[in-house]
């Protein structure tokens, strides 16, 4: 194997990784089933800062998203889960043939440019220390930062108080 081509075959490897998480995230007609796409999803995503040398960061997408993240989906799942028979179907044929043109449009529209004008190599990324990533996020990112912890506690709330007016309700 020429080591010239190593980090596209990492690449490609990684794409096809979060490809096929996303697929399944999407296609699963069981929301448990659904929620380890996304898990598989980020796991490649992860493996992408890993290629990118950015280790800290693929460090905290495994720790933050595949973890935290996943486990607060997974007890909005259960929290407001369907009585047994009630899950929705999942997408079917016809939705599966609707999707299609998701993924074909853009490969309809990169592959010609691409072909044209070709793709650029960029230099090695430096490597970022954990004290420059915490200055740049408590700095001119901390409103940035502050607002993702909103979204996720606000998320988890809503699931809950479904969780409890269902059960009200029921």
């Amino acid at each position: 194997m020429n080591e010239m081509y190593l980090g596209q075959y990492a690449f490609a490897l990684y794409a096809l990784i979060i490809l096929a998480g996303g697929v399944l995230a999407v296609s699963a007609a069981n929301l448990v089933r659904a929620m380890i796409g996304l898990v598989v999803s980020l796991f490649g995503v992860a493996g992408l800062y890993l290629l990118l040398l950015a280790d800290f960061v693929a460090l905290m997408q495994i720790l933050i998203y595949v973890g935290a993240v996943t486990v607060l989906i997974f007890f909005a799942i259960m929290l407001t889960r369907a009585a047994d028979g009630q899950e929705a179907e999942g997408p079917g044929v016809a939705g599966v043939l609707r999707a299609i043109p998701v993924f074909l449009v853009p490969a309809g529209i990169l592959v010609p440019f691409l072909a044209v004008y070709g793709t650029v190599g960029f230099p090695t990324p430096k490597n970022v220390s954990p004290e420059q990533l915490g200055a740049g996020l408590l700095g001119p990112y901390t409103l940035a930062f502050e607002l993702i912890s909103v979204v996720l506690l606000a998320a988890m709330a809503g699931a809950v108080l479904l969780a409890f007016e269902k059960r009200r309700a029921g």
